[in-house]
């Protein structure tokens, strides 16, 4: 009986039920034991007596025995041996019945799907630069208004003179237009006049997507929503703007220009300008993936926002690799695929940027060089190896993953002394704005930056903008600038060596000696030198404590 408290029943019995238990044993036993003299059956083994002592010849008897016991053993791994060998040849010709009988099909799949199998060993790797500029150039042709998306924290980086100009040289006459995207993370001032120096070449409308749109598919949860809970729901991240000006503007040009079909509208850029997110909040749900990973549009992808305007989604514009390295940080695939140092792009954000602000944005005190601002990101934030040694490459990432995504705020100061590029023209200019509804524009732009939160000029960065971004459209410029770029990362390296010395003794040392012939590649370990301030340990010798005054 298992008793309270206890987890398990106890095993004691009383004394009459264990020796009635033991009485019923031997009985068994003894029975057993009958039974089995009865029918002549006897558990022990006979043991072998073995050749006795006194016996002639007993070493050779042993001798017999031994090579009749090893002969035995032969036999035994002989035909072991034969059936391993019965059971592959059986095997192996049931596996030349099953392919002769399946033989003719094969033929016959092989004539029929010839097309098929050749199309699928030429399919291109989605993440080739051939196969993203081949989606790009397919948007720009099937679409009869362009519209670059350019962040606004660095508008001008995010312009790329290329795809302009391959938009305004398409035979079919084809309108661009500006997205100014992420205006909640630039002060106000500075929204205004980016979008007074790009109305000079193009139409901009002022665009915050919503980051915060649920899959359809996911129901929302029934819960009950006071007044004051309506009010907090809406964060600044679910919130949009601009949305219904730039649906209305489309709308009304669609119903302009008169064609049966639907207008059909592209949506180009640069990766993480927030192409995607745009989509989503004119459709209002979750059409196109989006996040702060960069390339995770693929393929052009079609989304219907009304019955007269229809917006294609596009992977991003590979970024030249001539470009200077802040822009290839920000706006570079090679980022995500590994192939350029995370640590360096940070070296080269860390350089356009004051690091006063930076200071304040992150909270973490002063520091000397990047490599010391990631260990000291990397404490603040937690990111910690085993034994506690800051792991600099997640903070790095996360610093990057701020950068890009819309979480940091940073802004560039607008062009004073405005130029039109080479390819555009007064006349290209009036065309690009014929055919728009001006007045719904530029209400719908001053309701939007009236319902917009700004951040204070303070709470900012300033950022140093490098120009426009070069980017690839054909395969024919991915081959020209191979060359280019590693003159581009020779000026680099040269640059960062004149601005921000770190070479080492070590280094030095190393770039004395002469070479010596190697047969395997060694690995070189790097140790990098940290000025000390002699100031601190001259304060110290100072405030030092003389133990002899009281303790003789």
């Amino acid at each position: 009986m298992k008793r309270p408290k206890l987890k398990k029943a106890s095993k004691r019995v009383s004394c009459s039920k264990r020796y009635k238990i033991q009485k019923k044993v031997r009985e068994h036993n003894r029975k057993l034991k009958k039974e089995a003299k009865k029918k002549g059956v006897s558990k022990r083994v006979k043991k072998d007596p073995g050749v006795p002592n006194s016996a002639p010849f007993k070493e050779e008897v042993l001798r017999e025995a031994e090579q009749r016991r090893l002969q035995i053993e032969e036999e035994k791994e002989r035909k072991k041996q034969a059936k391993k060998e019965e059971r592959a040849q059986k095997r192996k010709k049931e596996e030349t019945a099953v392919s002769k009988k399946a033989e003719p099909k094969a033929k016959k799949a092989r004539q029929d799907g010839v097309g098929k199998r050749s199309e699928k060993q030429a399919a291109p790797d989605k993440n080739s630069k051939q196969y993203l500029c081949s989606e790009l150039n397919k948007v720009i042709d099937a679409s009869d208004v362009v519209i670059e998306v350019l962040d606004a924290r660095d508008p001008l980086g995010c312009r790329c003179p290329q795809l302009e100009e391959a938009v305004l040289q398409r035979e079919s006459n084809k309108k661009l237009i500006l997205v100014l995207n992420k205006i909640d993370l630039v002060p106000k001032e500075n929204v205004e006049r980016w979008i007074q120096c790009l109305q000079l070449e193009f139409p901009v409308v002022a665009f915050k997507a919503s980051t915060q749109i649920q899959d359809k598919t996911v129901q929302a949860k029934k819960s009950r929503i006071t007044a004051s809970n309506e009010v907090l729901d809406k964060s600044r991240g679910a919130a949009c703007f601009g949305n219904g000006c730039l649906t209305e503007l489309l709308t009304r040009f669609a119903v302009n220009t008169k064609n049966e079909a639907s207008l059909r509208v592209g949506i180009v850029g640069f990766p993480n300008v927030g192409k995607s997110s745009l989509i989503n909040t004119m459709k209002g749900i979750l059409a196109c993936n989006a996040g702060i990973t960069r390339g995770i549009t693929k393929s052009m992808q079609e989304v219907h926002i009304s019955k007269n305007v229809k917006l294609i989604d596009s992977p991003g514009v590979v970024a030249s690799p001539s470009n200077p390295p802040v822009s290839m940080a920000l706006r570079s695939l090679q980022m995500e695929e590994g192939q350029e140092s995370v640590l360096e792009a940070v070296k080269t954000l860390l350089k356009q940027c004051d690091k006063t602000q930076v200071m304040l944005q992150y909270n973490v005190p002063n520091f000397r060089n990047s490599l010391e601002f990631l260990t000291l990101l990397s404490k603040k934030r937690g990111y910690l190896q085993k034994g506690g040694v800051p792991n600099t490459e997640q903070a790095a990432r996360a610093f990057l993953a701020d950068w890009t995504g819309a979480k940091l705020s940073y802004f560039c100061k607008a062009q004073e002394n405005h130029s039109l590029p080479a390819y555009m023209t007064d006349a290209v200019v009036a065309e690009m704005w014929n055919g728009w509804d001006l007045n719904q524009l530029k209400t719908g732009n001053e309701e939007t930056l009236k319902g917009v939160k700004f951040p204070n000029q303070a709470s900012s960065i300033g950022f140093t903008s490098k120009g426009p971004t070069a980017g690839l459209l054909s395969v024919s410029d991915i081959s020209e600038e191979k060359p280019s770029a590693a003159a581009a990362k020779t000026d680099a390296e040269q640059n960062d060596e004149k601005n921000e010395p770190e070479q080492t003794a070590v280094e030095v040392n190393k770039t004395e000696e002469p070479e010596e012939p190697q047969t395997a590649p060694l690995r070189s370990v790097r140790f990098q030198v940290v000025p000390i301030d002699t100031s601190l340990s001259v304060a110290a010798e100072d405030d030092a404590y003389d133990f002899n005054t009281d303790f003789k």
